[in-house]
């Protein structure tokens, strides 16, 4: 799925990047030390349909609408290929900044010290998986990410498909 129709540039950065993935990959595995995260918005307020549409003689069904406009919360989460390392949830209708998302690759940090003891081991050398949203590119947060001793794992524009 791609959010947009992409120009001739952005076509081949995506190409590039998944055949140095790809490349990478071969050479040794390193989906072990991929963590990645996402954000979602979390609705308090869920409201039943009450109408819809079905073929003749069948019963109808409720489906559940989102309230875009109502009181939500964030939720974080991060994973590896073992599963969920972190989460947090937002206060409600508070979005992630550069210095909250700072203070979560700590946490994760330390969620990852405590829950995946091979990441102490081996050094901490994480490969963080992240979109490009404006929180995650701020110099504090890349600063942040340095001082870990993590690896950024390219992730071109407009390719939530090429998450692992």
């Amino acid at each position: 799925w791609v959010p947009h129709e992409l120009n001739e540039r952005q076509m081949e950065n995506r190409k590039n990047t998944c055949e140095i993935l790809l490349q990478r990959h071969e050479r040794k595995s390193v989906l072990h030390r991929i963590v990645t995260g996402e954000e979602k918005w979390i609705y308090f307020k869920n409201p039943k349909r009450k109408k819809s549409w079905v073929n003749p003689g069948q019963p109808s069904t409720s489906t559940a609408k989102p309230d875009r406009f109502g009181k939500k919360t964030m939720l974080c989460v991060w994973w590896d290929q073992k599963g969920v390392v972190y989460h947090e949830l937002l206060k409600p209708g508070e979005n992630v900044n550069a210095g909250g998302y700072e203070q979560q690759m700590i946490n994760l940090n330390h969620a990852l010290i405590e829950k995946r003891q091979e990441w102490a081991r081996r050094h901490g050398k994480v490969i963080l998986l992240h979109d490009n949203a404006p929180a995650h590119k701020a110099k504090r947060v890349q600063d942040a990410i340095k001082t870990l001793g993590w690896e950024l794992l390219p992730h071109p524009p407009y390719t939530p498909d090429l998450a692992p």
